[in-house]
């Protein structure tokens, strides 16, 4: 294994392909040419390569691992007559995201849904909503997470479209009051940092039935821990869902940051940052390095 997570470093390096997300503006100043690649066993062994201590925005790859704490607090059943769960066909950050019928949103990887997720880890005071993701955060990592304030601070003075939508869903009831409360919870999500490693051992917490791999410590009950891969495999990849269950066939996340994860149930969780992202916001590099993985090692469910 560790050779071929070398191997595939080594073969897309030079793979320029890609824009940052500058329409974020502290995340247009990152270094272009950063890449690694973890990946994590359910037994907790590491295999990485490249730039593997260096640190980076969560971003979207944060929303199953939110969601699931939703379930851990309310329960499937009350989590989801605020959001649906089905795959919207649409753009992560589309307004136009909501259910014709319901006005729900359509699933909890999307954009409105994850900030009608954030609206339900509800606290009676606003630092303590943020201590619960922190604290989930911490658990899955087994280190000291923080927030990178410079990259919230950027999010929430361009966030334009995410209050559009977060007005709407209020305007439909799907929120409560709070809305710049639980936008900036959101935000913060968001900004939370990890590294490689960091990541493939979330991924590898998924794998492994919603326990952690090295801490054994319990994140997720296994029936909820289904819920968050179920839907990560349907919805995770936004508009190209079907493209991604057609080349690698794995539940998977990515994020604008340049992270993606992709989970093999009850073998490996795998991550790659690289931050030159496509259109739909998914790393380039990391597109190729886990389609490669699966394709080689015969990972896919299928």
């Amino acid at each position: 294994m560790l050779k071929l997570v070398h191997d595939l470093l080594s073969q897309y390096q030079n793979t320029n392909e890609g824009s940052l997300a500058d329409y974020i503006p502290e995340l247009a100043k990152v270094n272009p040419d950063l890449f690694a690649i973890s990946v994590t066993d359910t037994k907790g062994q590491v295999f990485s390569s490249g730039d593997i201590h260096q640190d980076f925005t969560l971003q979207s790859t944060s929303k199953p691992f939110v969601y699931g704490l939703a379930l851990n607090v309310h329960g499937p059943e009350y989590v989801h007559t605020r959001v649906g769960i089905e795959p919207s066909g649409e753009a992560f950050n589309s307004i136009i995201e909501l259910e014709k019928k319901t006005h729900l949103p359509f699933n909890p990887m999307i954009n409105s849904g994850a900030i009608a997720i954030a609206n339900q880890i509800q606290s009676d005071h606003e630092n303590h909503r943020v201590d619960k993701l922190l604290n989930l955060f911490s658990g899955l990592t087994n280190r000291t997470i923080k927030i990178n304030y410079q990259v919230y601070e950027s999010e929430k003075k361009t966030a334009h479209r995410n209050r559009a939508i977060a007005h709407l869903l209020r305007h439909f009831n799907v929120i409560h009051d709070d809305i710049e409360e639980t936008l900036d919870l959101y935000f913060k999500q968001c900004s939370m940092m990890v590294n490689v490693e960091n990541l493939s051992l979330m991924a590898a917490t998924l794998a492994n039935q919603g326990t952690n791999p090295v801490t054994h410590k319990e994140i997720y009950s296994s029936v909820h821990n289904q819920k968050i891969l179920s839907l990560m495999f349907t919805c995770g990849m936004y508009d190209t869902a079907g493209e991604w269950a057609y080349t690698v066939g794995l539940p998977g996340k990515s994020g604008v940051s340049g992270a993606i994860i992709a989970v093999v149930p009850g073998k490996y969780g795998i991550a790659v940052y690289s931050p030159l992202i496509n259109d739909h916001g998914h790393s380039i590099r990391g597109l190729n390095v886990i389609r490669d993985l699966s394709q080689k090692l015969k990972l896919s469910l299928f």
